[in-house]
């Protein structure tokens, strides 16, 4: 989906259509007032004015996406907020709507599916379709199937899509990068020299910082001096998988399938403080926010249909020093009363004398109550105590 998040807030505010629009910083405090400030009018009418700008943000949020008008100013996705007002001040931020979100994304997957059934969810906002048994699926090398579907999820949701078409996943992912927004564009296997080697590395999706400023140091830059390397020195430098992994990537070859159904391994909530908060002074506001994300990671399992039994918990203190405690009781449970109560138990096991900028909530070991009812119990793991959380 192009810009997913900016294009869903487009719906809702079309006269921001053109302008820098960012999507971050927190819940929706801002847009709430926003509404509140002009109760009566269409959302469509309220005065580009109003709305936030960028250059008043103070905080530590970072950017969820950006529309293109925004993007070239160099702002884009996982960026600071502070950073991106500094390169520009005058763009409109408003904050994620998760719900409405949610109801797109599920929107546009629909509209899919009646085209072409085999899909794999990538996400909130991204999928793979294999088109290879879709009626009209091989026409024009897959152009008229994926028009439809842009066409169709256009009609149904007001939103567009940019497709790449490829022989396999690792390719079509980054086709799908090529003529963004609204774009459609095929690769086929004579078309790896030409297209795929020039890019840089980082462009083959499973290829991170970490590896490549490995492959830098190298002096490898794009896939094309990647696949120019001999596979004995990928495997040496990277090791049997990984080395081979960036062997056959840089060629494009990719036999994974598309999978159409997988079980999630764990559900989480996290949220960075606008300022960082100490254990004991800030008690009341950590308090709160601890029982909100555990209350939030509880409605996300009912809604998934499952329960969980190792709960864990996240903090990042203000040195972005980052911790992790997890506990795995006997009883699977989706309450979020007793998320707080185990999760509190893994808040004595860290250290509550520093001030924390981030806390995360998690529940694991994940299973569906159907099946565990009709199965036997789980083997008894750890039990939690039955003291009370620290906040």
């Amino acid at each position: 989906m192009d810009a997913f998040f900016a294009s869903v807030e487009l719906l809702r505010y079309p006269q921001l259509k053109g302008l820098p629009l960012v999507i971050g910083g927190g819940r929706r405090r801002a847009d709430d007032a926003l509404q509140a400030s002009r109760a009566g009018l269409p959302l469509s009418e309220i005065p580009v004015a109003d709305f936030p700008r960028l250059r008043d943000y103070a905080g530590r949020g970072v950017i969820t996406t950006a529309t293109y008008a925004a993007r070239q100013f160099g702002i884009g996705s996982a960026m600071g907020l502070m950073k991106a007002a500094r390169l520009c001040p005058d763009a409109i931020l408003l904050p994620v709507d998760f719900d409405e979100i949610r109801r797109c994304s599920r929107a546009f997957k629909a509209v899919i599916r009646e085209i072409a059934p085999l899909l794999e969810d990538r996400g909130i906002d991204e999928v793979y379709i294999d088109f290879t048994e879709v009626p009209g699926g091989q026409r024009e090398g897959g152009r008229v199937l994926a028009r439809l579907i842009q066409r169709g999820i256009l009609d149904a949701t007001g939103l567009s899509c940019s497709i790449g078409v490829a022989p396999n996943k690792l390719l079509a992912k980054m086709a799908s990068e090529f003529n963004k927004p609204a774009g459609i564009s095929v690769i086929h296997e004579s078309d790896l020299q030409r297209l795929i080697w020039p890019l840089p590395c980082r462009k083959i999706n499973g290829i991170g910082p970490k590896t490549d400023q490995k492959l830098q140091a190298l002096g490898i830059h794009t896939i094309g001096e990647l696949a120019a390397q001999p596979l004995q020195a990928l495997l040496r430098q990277f090791g049997p998988s990984h080395g081979a992994w960036l062997h056959e990537a840089a060629w494009g070859r990719d036999d994974s399938p598309v999978v159409t159904h997988s079980e999630p391994v764990s559900v989480s909530r996290e949220t960075t403080f606008e300022r960082d908060l100490h254990p004991v002074r800030d008690k009341a506001e950590l308090g709160a926010i601890f029982t909100r994300l555990c209350e939030q990671v509880a409605a996300d399992l009912r809604a998934k249909g499952y329960v969980g039994r190792t709960i864990g918990i996240k903090l990042r203190y203000d040195d972005f020093q980052s911790v992790t405690r997890e506990l795995t009781v006997e009883q699977y449970s989706a309450d979020a009363r007793e998320i707080r109560r185990i999760a509190g138990q893994c808040l004595k096991r860290v250290d509550l004398t520093r001030r924390l900028r981030l806390l995360g909530v998690r529940v694991g070991t994940l299973a569906r109550p159907d099946l565990l009812a009709a199965s036997p119990g789980p083997a008894p793991g750890l039990q939690a105590g039955l003291s009370l959380p620290l906040f």
